[in-house]
């Protein structure tokens, strides 16, 4: 080390400057856009015959990135495995068309953001079309003051008459899929049901379940009544990678169940009256959720 003070000053002017890795999305966000350019060659291999515009989905991948926060921190593994994962099954990754949602979750094991993939409703009612067997699908919502009754049983049955006007609170969902031999199957869940499963969801306080309730509560009669029929194998991985983080982006990652991570929200560190604060969360991290992980079938609702 120079003894001499001016030389010492002009050589730490002249040094790069470290940054901390966990500082935003202005010193991350450069590394992931490049990160999705150079994934533009796999995701048109990955992009199923009748989805031919890999550009879009880049784009749109792109486009979530600035426009999602704390997105362009998530780690690539993570997003490159959403990303993927979308390309695969032919959805976009954007809110948009509701088809898919790319969500970044703090995960307090990897100490860093990851993303969970969240299939939109509209990305569901896509994927069951795939299936030669599909002739119908219908989702709807009941409310208050509609006309209303379903039956289980031998003989089960479902009657809906909505009301012309002040329609009132909603009290229920039902899925109906109809298939190509005329058989048919519905399934009813009341608010309180959908509330449950909501409850267990790591996003049940942000992405589509604040933004979009009623199409996310529709979303989930759909994936209980997709349990009780056939599937095509896009569905079918659809359904597997529902809500889950995927850090594989290679093609055979479909394939592989994804990590399921039981979120909760972050309290802010608010000082109480004796001066103590909550949960020990760095500044830039607080009032996002937290994830831990979890086993599989903790998170398979």
């Amino acid at each position: 080390m120079s003894t001499n003070l001016a030389e010492r000053v002009a050589n730490r002017r002249n040094s790069p400057v470290r940054q901390p890795a966990h500082r935003g999305a202005a010193a991350q966000q450069p590394n992931l856009v490049q990160f999705v350019q150079s994934m533009r060659g796999e995701i048109a291999r990955a992009l199923p015959a009748h989805v031919a515009n890999p550009e879009r989905i880049a784009r749109i991948a792109l486009t979530e990135l600035r426009r999602v926060e704390h997105l362009a921190e998530c780690t690539q593994e993570s997003f490159g495995g959403a990303l993927m994962t979308c390309a695969q099954l032919g959805l976009e990754p954007g809110g948009a068309l509701g088809e898919a949602y790319l969500l970044p979750f703090w995960s307090k094991k990897a100490r860093a953001y990851e993303v969970q993939l969240v299939i939109g409703y509209q990305g569901m009612i896509r994927l069951f079309w795939q299936h030669p067997a599909a002739a119908g699908l219908t989702a709807r919502t009941v409310h208050e003051n509609d006309e209303f009754e379903y039956e289980d049983g031998l003989d089960p049955v479902l009657r809906h008459k909505p009301a012309r006007s002040n329609r009132g609170r909603p009290t229920d969902y039902y899925a109906i899929a109809k298939m190509a031999n005329g058989g048919s199957a519905f399934v009813v869940m009341s608010v309180e049901d959908v509330e449950a499963i909501r409850q267990r969801s790591k996003s049940r306080d942000s992405g589509p379940w604040s933004t979009d309730y009623d199409a996310m509560a529709r979303k989930t009669v759909i994936r209980q009544l997709f349990k009780i029929l056939p599937k095509s194998p896009e569905l079918a991985r659809a359904v597997a990678h529902d809500e889950g983080v995927r850090r594989d982006s290679s093609p055979e990652g479909l394939d592989v169940p994804p990590d399921y991570i039981e979120g909760e929200v972050v309290e802010q560190r608010v000082e109480t009256a004796e001066g103590s604060t909550t949960e020990d969360v760095p500044a830039e991290f607080t009032g996002w959720p937290e994830a831990a992980e979890t086993p599989v079938e903790a998170a398979a609702q």
